[in-house]
């Protein structure tokens, strides 16, 4: 018999009803207010039986066969009875090379001290040879780290190939490996500066944070999060090393300050599948174009979840670059998906069954306080339940639906026992930073929080650090979970959930987000209870199936369409904007499509032309050849604006030329002056006439404007909600807080962040050339980038050097409002706050704030390094 029909046959009829009898005690001691069961689960486990057929199982390659085995080494740990019980679960785990789970029943106190010294000579033997094996070196400081099968194929790989794609599930330790890689490569190499890019801000804040606290206070390298020349120009001159933690927009903007200069010698991409995600995919393809062909030597690491085709992400590397894909399907951690259905006739009950396979295992009832009514109360009750013992995340489809949860769990758990300082000086921090009355003051107070992308960065990346340290108990989340945000729990709950407003989450999506159940060296399991899967409104297509990521890039997914993209082409030319359909589908590809053929002179020449039939590449380049034939502008402008059409750049340039008043009417005025709201006003209207409608609708562009003004003048967020209450009241119009407060939020994110920093930086580019056309350089400023300024929210030099020094922009700004100077350097900024380091308490700044100042800016003064601002 073959090792295939053995483990095959184990698991169909070798060992099924005892790994079913053990799967079901296993998942009972993960779950809280179960109904006792009158069955018990007194049958004795044949230990001996079990553990023989996991080492078999272990041998495999196949998933389900290596779920069975570490299933059977997590029992044995954590269930076993007898020391020589729990020894041998440890062995097998060492044989799935999960090293950290033995290191986690080690901190848990399963297994008795000195494990190898207990072992026959033969097996320790083994064991010493498994652990060199599965270890890899990081030759910067001569040190071994254990590793799993997938973390050593990737180092091996990352170091001898110059494009690698690396894919393996949620819980894999993907994120550790890589950062650790990513530094002794820095060290090791001659890299002096290298990118490391995340889908979104708060992914930025979490690596360059994790980044920090790996260097310590070593100095011989960097990091950052501004794109900024000075820190650049710092690392290519021979001085300290640099790691750039960027979104794809703020690598957009460092290559815009740099132009022709910028050169990355590595560059990692993390959740890299995203290339494919509508309107960004292109705008993070267009990135890593870009910097490749500044430095056709860059070295390129594709990080991405479970995906399918890791090596498609290889198919525009040059011809002879050593590429090299890496991928994994093997489990780490034991992952739960567990049904939820009410019992028959008895709202407060609640049947728990276990997806087993392809069928379905009894696990208990669970008992309920109270009966719930409608979809919130129903999800609240269920997790306040099933997760009492805390851990326990809950995921909702809206920032409005998770408060109104996490309000409803808060009724539900027993009180804490006295009154927690670190939940104080967040409550402190959400009351003062935001609003007196922002929800979620009172509601960290009680060990339950809230936890969306438009939050301040500083809140929430507290609200992080407190749920992983047990004190938040549970956490309701929005889709921000899914895009890359490394926060483990021992229990998630979700019913029906959505990516987006009304739009079912993929397989794919659910599965990533069912990654941070159980994260490898937290947790021995994870749970993933899915409520009502029957209810067809809540779960269209039913509970997925687990289910990899398809990855294709945004562009070759347009371009299959043919029809729609050349459609869209043939009325570009002459056909307002409005009335053209699926504007949102193409314009972000058609744009990439023609600073393409205004760069190559045909996209037949592009590397993505392969992909695609002849026929088709020809009868685009015939409909961009008619574009291109109307535009001017060149390609380097293009190329500056990802994502913003050049055929709107030169119709903006058109419309400029043929302004007839002063022409200063056209410039913006500075932040401070009075005039400056006015001029936004008319700058975003002249911005949807001739360039792109991207501040609708009309009726709405002078709260986009306030917005804008706002922020540039750096207000604080809690401010600016406090003048959005005041414009309410003044004009009587009807509001309710907690709405206020995500909608200024939304605001902030979507508007000044997003669509203002990518629509003015092209207007100012466009408005820059017509003025040197006619003469007029003496308007054009040298100061910093509109784009970068609104990214980070920020015009005068104090705030800026404030969040040089690392401080996120909450208290940069918070900072700012005590300093009466709007030009100090960083140096000054550090004289600043050392002479008034003992003032701070009685300035009335939330304690977190004096921390954040004093970890970043006192050390400082003593000659050590900070990290950059987490925004």
């Amino acid at each position: 018999m073959s090792l295939d029909d053995l483990t095959s046959w184990l698991l169909k009829e070798g060992i099924n009803v005892e790994v079913d009898a053990l799967t079901r005690r296993t998942v009972r001691t993960e779950l809280d207010n179960l109904v006792e069961d009158p069955e018990g689960d007194a049958a004795p486990i044949d230990w001996s039986r079990l553990l023989f057929a996991g080492s078999i199982l272990a041998r495999s390659k196949e998933r389900a066969h290596q779920e069975a085995a570490l299933r059977i080494a997590t029992g044995a740990v954590t269930l076993g009875n007898s020391q020589p019980v729990n020894d041998a679960g440890a062995v097998l785990l060492g044989k799935l090379s999960n090293f950290r789970a033995v290191a986690l029943a080690n901190d848990r106190n399963l297994l008795e001290y000195d494990l190898e010294g207990r072992l026959g000579l033969a097996l320790r033997m083994e064991v010493q040879r498994r652990q060199i094996e599965q270890s890899v070196l990081v030759e910067s400081s001569g040190r071994w780290i254990q590793v799993n099968d997938f973390q050593q194929r990737f180092w091996e790989n990352a170091n001898s190939h110059s494009w690698l794609s690396a894919s393996a599930p949620t819980a894999s330790g993907k994120t550790f490996l890589v950062l650790q890689w990513l530094i002794d490569h820095m060290r090791s190499e001659s890299t002096k500066v290298a990118v490391y890019l995340a889908p979104t801000r708060a992914l930025v804040s979490e690596i360059e944070s994790n980044l920090a606290a790996l260097l310590g206070k070593a100095g011989d390298m960097e990091v950052s999060s501004l794109p900024l020349r000075e820190k650049y120009g710092a690392a290519t001159a021979g001085g300290k090393k640099l790691i750039l933690v960027f979104t794809q927009e703020r690598l957009h903007l460092l290559a815009n300050v740099l132009g022709k200069d910028v050169n990355v010698d590595l560059l990692i991409v993390d959740e890299a599948h995203k290339i494919g995600d509508n309107q960004r995919g292109v705008i993070l393809q267009d990135a890593i174009e870009r910097v490749e062909r500044a430095n056709s030597a860059l070295k390129v690491v594709f990080i991405s979840p479970a995906t399918q085709n890791p090596e498609e992400l290889l198919a525009d590397a040059p011809v002879d670059a050593k590429v090299a894909a890496v991928d994994s399907d093997s489990p780490t951690v034991i992952q739960n998906l567990i049904i939820a259905q009410q019992a028959p006739r008895k709202p407060q009950l609640w049947d728990l069954s276990l997806r087993h396979g392809e069928a379905l295992l009894p696990i208990g009832r669970l008992s309920l306080a109270s009966t719930p009514g409608g979809v919130s109360k129903k999800i609240a009750f269920i997790a306040a339940a099933v997760g009492e013992r805390g851990g326990t995340l809950v995921y909702a489809n809206k920032a409005g639906q998770a408060e109104e949860i996490a309000a409803l769990i808060s009724q539900l758990i027993p009180p804490m026992g006295g009154q927690d300082e670190e939940l104080s000086e967040l409550a402190d921090l959400a009351r003062k930073g935001v609003h007196p009355n922002f929800a979620l003051a009172s509601l960290v107070e009680k060990g339950v929080a809230f936890h969306y992308g438009n939050m301040p960065s500083l809140i929430r990346l507290e609200v992080e650090r407190l749920f992983r340290s047990g004190k938040i108990r549970f956490l309701v989340c929005t889709s921000t979970l899914i895009e890359g945000v490394n926060l483990s729990c021992r229990t998630i709950v979700v019913r029906g959930p959505r990516k987006g407003v009304g739009h079912p989450m993929e397989p794919h999506d659910f599965w990533n987000l069912a990654g941070r159940a159980g994260r490898w060296g937290d947790e021995f399991q994870g749970n993933i209870i899915c409520i009502d899967p029957d209810d067809a409104n809540a779960w269209p297509t039913g509970v997925p199936v687990r289910s990899r990521y398809p990855i294709q890039r945004e562009s070759d997914a347009v371009l299959e369409s043919r029809d729609g993209i050349i459609g869209y082409l043939g009325q570009r030319l002459d056909t307002p904007l409005v009335e053209i359909a699926d504007t949102g589908k193409y314009e972000q590809v058609g744009a990439y499509l023609l600073a393409t053929y205004l760069r190559l002179g045909s996209i037949s020449h592009a590397s993505f032309a392969k992909r695609h039939s002849p026929q088709t590449i020809a009868e685009l380049d015939g409909r961009l050849g008619a574009i291109a034939g109307q535009i001017e502008i060149g390609p380097d402008i293009a190329e500056r604006h990802p994502g913003v059409s050049a055929l709107g750049l030169q119709q903006l340039l058109d419309a400029l030329r043929a302004y007839e008043k002063d022409i200063e009417n056209l410039m913006p005025a500075k932040v401070e002056s009075q005039d400056s709201y006015d001029r936004f006003v008319t700058i975003m209207r002249r911005i949807n006439e001739n360039l792109f409608p991207a501040f609708q609708p009309d009726g709405i562009i002078p709260l986009h404007a306030l917005i804008v003004v706002q922020w540039l003048q750096g207000y604080s967020l809690a401010a600016m909600i406090r003048k959005n209450i005041d414009y309410h009241k003044k004009y009587n119009k009807p509001y309710k807080l907690p709405q206020l407060i995500r909608d200024t939020m939304e605001l902030v994110e979507q508007i000044a962040r997003f669509r203002a920093p990518k629509y003015l930086s092209a207007y100012m580019d466009i408005l820059y050339l017509h003025l040197r056309e006619i003469g007029r350089e003496d308007l054009i400023e040298d100061d910093l980038d509109i784009g970068t300024q609104l990214e980070f929210g920020v015009s005068s030099v104090t705030l800026l050097s404030l969040m040089e020094l690392g401080l996120s922009r909450m208290t940069a700004v918070t900072l700012y409002e005590k300093i009466a100077r709007d030009d100090l350097t960083k140096e000054s900024c550090r004289a600043w706050v050392a002479e008034r380091n003992a003032q701070f308490e009685g300035m009335d700044i939330p304690a977190i704030i004096v921390r954040e100042i004093r970890e970043k800016l006192l050390p400082l003064a003593e000659g050590d390094e900070a990290s950059s601002p987490s925004q």
